[in-house]
């Protein structure tokens, strides 16, 4: 019986010693890192808000960790070239990719070299821009119902511009018809900036797209608003009703913004990242430059933003799914 007591209290001391050396590798993992240059990549060209969340959270970070932090912008291929490439980056800590609304809808649309699920370890949601419907200067809309009764009286009459096939205004102009029981007809274009320009020029009917996309075009008074599609109302614009207040309830799509790893990276480094990085977005000087684009801040633990990408993803395969959406 004693040398059973005896080989029971050897046990539980071999665990405690191991859970405090594993406790203490932790630890020595996070005050050791970072010890060399990190790099964020950008899946998206310089200029926009993602562009802008890279160089923040890098100039940020660096001035804390007293190490360099290197944005590298590698676009193409509908954000894949960018994503591929931390993919296969080592899971060290030292490769972050600024993630958005196609990280959660391009598993639905194309086959993808690599399985977003599996090849990457959430980080945080540093924040999220609401869509909005859009029309021009001289339409006959002034709001979303007066859209919902012409789309219902004559259904594909009415035109929407999108960024083309696959893109996120056009995911949430096809969610606006499954919800709304409406059909109307896409006008694709190659980007945002040229398809909200035909709109200004009353080249088609609708859009449904970004906030700091639109807030040049909503500034020149060429381009109006009808609803903003997030369930409370934006700061922006406080008079402007949310789609639901204007007659689609349960109309909710956002662009979001966050950061992730390549799967693998140690806990104890995503634990630091999270921290750091919620402590830059609660930032001053931050939150403004957020605002200025549209944009709030969010943050969190990186188990809340692994919950919303599960969430984005599921939603986006069902209206793929649902609308026979393909990319072609």
């Amino acid at each position: 019986m004693h040398a059973f007591r005896r080989s029971l209290t050897l046990t539980a001391a071999i665990l405690a010693a191991g859970l405090i050396m594993g406790m203490s590798t932790a630890r020595a993992q996070d005050d050791a890192y970072p010890a060399k240059a990190v790099r964020i990549v950008v899946p998206y060209p310089a200029g926009g808000f993602n562009d802008t969340l890279g160089r923040l959270a890098a100039a940020k970070l660096g001035a804390k960790w007293k190490q360099p932090v290197i944005v590298e912008n590698k676009p193409g291929g509908g954000t894949v070239i960018g994503t591929q490439a931390v993919a296969m980056a080592p899971p060290d800590g030292y490769t972050l990719l600024v993630v958005q609304f196609p990280f959660a809808s391009n598993p639905s649309l194309y086959k993808l070299p690599y399985d977003t699920e599996k090849a990457f370890a959430p980080v945080i949601l540093a924040g999220r821009s609401p869509m909005m419907l859009v029309t021009h200067a001289g339409s006959p809309f002034h709001s979303l119902k007066d859209v919902l009764a012409k789309a219902k009286a004559k259904p594909g009459s009415l035109n929407y511009g999108s960024s083309g096939p696959g893109s996120s205004n056009h995911l949430a102009m096809a969610l606006f018809e499954s919800l709304s029981g409406t059909k109307m007809t896409q006008v694709p274009y190659k980007g945002s900036t040229p398809m909200l320009t035909d709109l200004a020029g009353g080249q088609f009917d609708v859009a449904m797209d970004l906030l700091p996309n639109a807030l040049p075009f909503l500034k020149s008074g060429k381009v109006r608003p009808l609803a903003v599609a997030s369930a409370t109302r934006t700061p922006l614009m406080p008079e402007l009703p949310t789609a639901a207040e204007a007659g689609l309830p349960g109309y909710e799509v956002q662009s979001w913004h966050g950061f992730v790893v390549p799967a693998g990276t140690p806990p104890a480094i995503i634990d630091k990242l999270n921290r750091d990085l919620n402590e830059v977005l609660a930032m001053p000087d931050v939150k403004e430059a957020f605002a200025q684009q549209g944009v709030v801040p969010d943050g969190g633990t990186p188990e809340v933003f692994r919950t919303f990408i599960a969430g984005q993803m599921a939603l986006w395969k069902k209206v793929v799914r649902d609308g026979h959406i393909t990319v072609e």
